[in-house]
């Protein structure tokens, strides 16, 4: 057989159904080397880089995976190079090659990424997947590849010297992740220009940093020069240009620390994409704690940057392993945008990940800047592995970092009176605010009532007595559950909304424009009784202002965040009302159970005299924190590198991104029919159609991503038991009887107490 004649891939023409002509496999390894080189040389990597890109399909030269290939009767139309346990395996034989290339640590660094190319990066000991498993019973895979005539270039290639990060055993796993990054999006790519040459024509077309820079800063000075002059927008203006000055310090790790209604948003933007300016760095990352408002911040960004700058990537529509395919690869992420609008889950699940299509996009984290939003949200049980991850990436990748937060947490290092550490955490943590605490007293803008005790109790009924007397007023509960009973005893009387993460982001929207209309109106003269009830969804960056607002027992934190929708635009004589009730129960088990607990203790010892205060907020964070593990699950130990004679490079990536879940419950992406009113049929239908014949169409996906809803799994299980959802196009979709005009999906009354989300 020829050289020439080796394939990588193979298609039917969509039009025809006749075969095209077969991608080359050693054009696919030569352009794979090249562009994961490329890639990895973003942190001086490339020959790492090119080497496994060489090295990733030697095992589709062995003549049973030729032979299968090219067999009409086992063609699939996209799934082909795909392995399956039904298929000819082929990503063991590079590992091989590459230990036999490579003795010790370089072969076993290389053979980790080749054997994980396609299921993701493996474990070295454990399961019938793990990397020692595979390279012990790999049988004749390798000797029947080396037999093809392969180019000695591709073969032989000497190994670089291993850099800075590859040098530590707590940083060498964070490297391979990006370097196996690398690899992935590369390999994607050069599929993508067989597969779907069309598309790949439009990539690269999206504008860079340095573009939007002037057009930011332009649209930013109309904003400032029409707006009122008002304390608050002086304030406002003082706090930009705080971080406009601040964007010239050395990148490392920020924190910029402003109460709700400062400008935290633009202001965090401002400063991005000045340090961009001044330190080249290549993109910005901007990381939101909750699914629910990911379309706000990222409709913001657009007004001011422009509809192409802005990428919006959440968890909600990924694809279960169980369902993808070669078209929902293509589709996935790699971040090649100037301005990526996500979630702390897709951001830090991925940067813990070992499937492909989660740690495609990370090469991009490089030399980029990443807004955590809300920063307080970073779950305590992963604090450790986080903060290791995000100093690591600042210290040895040029991450620059900024904790944006009107209640910071304790994300730094903590030592014991002798100077050993306690805790690791952040390094050199420099705050952008000149005076956070005089900023707190000067954007005072509401009175906190607390109850009178820690076992003061408020049931339902009781609340909606208090809040029938309230003319406008905005209630925070803890459970979507909690907010539906509440709403079904206020709904009679007046204009009374629902919000509540198991309603689409489409949904959501626009019940947030009337309710924003209503309250616009209200200024202007006597209308009904406005009473909005929401999960906590409303609390991180939901621009609405209320005059009074109630808010559930919860983490002081939590408090803090309901409050910055009371008075948000400081438009009132006096400052606004936030009222804190205890319901009879207290949220649900686990983390924000000990968040209000620890709220009731302060409240006992008499503490909270200031509930805002950054004093008080500084109390609830370090007692918070001192009641839990900051590495829970053990993830620092299972991605420390370890070395002995029979294992030179042992590391548990898989194991390690099991673990890594910063939702207990992990959330499922489903599909919902909402039809917007004054539509005839949900757009929903046709965008599903589309993908069935096209899974690989991203502006379908992303169409999608605002009509969807993430639930608990346990949830979206038993829901699919009863027929509520089902599969198509390799999603889930959920059943129109089961989604509701006010409060979305909807589970029959017998399922609910299996839901444990609380938003």
């Amino acid at each position: 057989m020829q050289n020439h004649d080796y394939v990588a891939h193979v298609k039917q023409d969509d039009g025809s159904g006749n075969w095209l002509k077969p991608h080359s496999l050693e054009e696919h390894l030569r352009k794979v080397a090249t562009l994961s080189g490329a890639k990895a040389d973003e942190f001086e990597s490339a020959d790492w880089g090119m080497a496994a890109g060489l090295w990733h399909d030697l095992g589709k030269y062995r003549g049973a995976f030729q032979k299968y290939i090219r067999d009409a009767s086992g063609y699939e139309r996209e799934n082909a190079h795909v392995e399956s346990p039904q298929r000819v395996t082929h990503s063991t034989a590079g590992a091989i090659h590459a230990i036999n290339q490579w003795p010790s640590v370089p072969g076993y660094i290389i053979a980790y990424l080749i054997a994980g190319h396609h299921a993701g990066l493996p474990d070295w000991s454990g399961n019938r997947s793990s990397l020692q498993f595979r390279l012990q019973e790999a049988g004749p895979e390798y000797s029947e590849a080396m037999e093809a005539e392969i180019p000695e270039d591709l073969l032989a290639v000497h190994h670089p010297d291993i850099p800075v990060p590859a040098r530590s055993t707590d940083s060498i796993s964070l490297w391979m992740r990006l370097l196996f990054s690398c690899l992935v999006d590369a390999d994607f790519l050069d599929t993508e220009s067989y597969m779907a040459p069309e598309r790949m024509k439009q990539r690269g077309r999206l504008p860079k940093l340095p573009e939007l820079h002037p057009v930011f800063f332009e649209r930013m000075s109309q904003l400032q020069k029409s707006a009122d002059e008002t304390s608050l927008n002086s304030i406002r203006k003082a706090i930009f240009d705080a971080c406009q000055k601040s964007a010239a310090q050395p990148p490392g790790i920020f924190s910029l620390t402003v109460p709700t209604g400062g400008g935290k948003t633009l202001a965090s933007l401002g400063f991005a994409l000045e340090h961009a300016r001044q330190h080249g760095k290549s993109r910005i990352i901007c990381a939101i704690p909750f699914t629910s408002i990911i379309e706000q911040n990222a409709g913001v960004f657009r007004q001011f940057l422009g509809e192409e700058a802005v990428l919006e990537h959440h968890s909600s529509l990924d694809v279960d392993p169980g369902l993808e395919n070669a078209g929902s690869r293509l589709a996935a992420e790699n971040w090649d945008a100037p301005l990526i609008v996500t979630t702390n889950v897709q951001l830090f699940e991925s940067l813990f990940a070992s499937r492909t299509s989660r740690c495609r996009k990370l090469h991009n984290l490089v030399n980029s800047i990443v807004i955590l939003d809300e920063a307080q949200q970073l779950p305590r049980d992963f604090h450790e592995p986080i903060t290791r991850a995000m100093q690591q990436m600042s210290d040895h990748f040029g991450v620059t970092w900024v904790l944006c937060t009107a209640t910071q947490p304790d994300l730094g290092k903590q030592l014991d009176a002798f100077g050993g550490v306690l805790h690791t955490g952040l390094d050199n943590i420099r705050e952008i605010i000149p005076s956070p605490a005089e900023l707190a007293v000067q954007l005072k803008r509401v009175n906190v009532e607390m109850p009178s005790g820690p076992n003061e109790k408020t049931s339902w009924e009781s609340l909606a007595q208090q809040l029938a007397q309230e003319d406008c007023v905005l209630v925070v509960v803890n459970k979507r559950q909690d907010a539906r009973t509440l709403y079904k005893l206020l709904h009679e009387e007046g204009d009374t909304y629902h919000l509540s993460a198991n309603m689409c982001a489409e949904h959501r929207s626009r019940i947030l424009a009337e309710i924003r209309h209503k309250l616009s109106v209200r200024r202007a003269g006597s209308e009904p009784p406005l009473r909005v009830v929401s999960t906590q969804l409303i609390e991180a960056g939901v621009d609405v202002d209320f005059p009074v607002v109630y808010r559930a027992m919860a983490g002081l934190d939590s408090i803090a965040q309901a409050a910055g929708r009371c008075n948000r635009e400081g438009r009132l004589s006096q400052n606004g009302r936030v009222v804190v009730f205890q319901p009879e129960q207290l949220p649900p088990p686990g983390f924000l159970r000990q968040a209000a607990q620890v709220t009731l203790k302060l409240l006992g010892s008499g503490h909270l005299n200031e509930p805002l205060s950054p004093q008080a907020i500084q109390a609830f964070f370090t007692d918070l924190n001192a009641q839990g593990d900051r590495d829970k699950h053990g993830i620092c130990k299972l991605l420390k590198a370890e070395s002995s004679p029979d294992a030179p490079l042992s590391i548990q990536f898989r194991e390690a991104a099991d673990k890594f879940r910063l939702i207990d419950d992990k959330g499922v992406g489903v599909v919902v029919p909402f039809c917007p009113e004054g539509d005839e049929e949900t757009p929903v239908d046709q965008w599903l159609s589309m993908l069935e014949q096209d899974g690989s169409q991203k502006w379908v996906h992303r169409k999608l991503q605002r009509y969807s809803v993430t639930l608990p799994e346990s949830l979206a299980r038993q829901l699919h038991g009863i027929g509520a959802i089902y599969e198509r196009a390799g999603k889930y979709v959920v059943e129109s009887s089961y989604y509701h005009s006010v409060w979305g999906v909807q589970a029959p009354d017998s399922l609910i107490p299996a839901e444990s989300t609380v938003i």
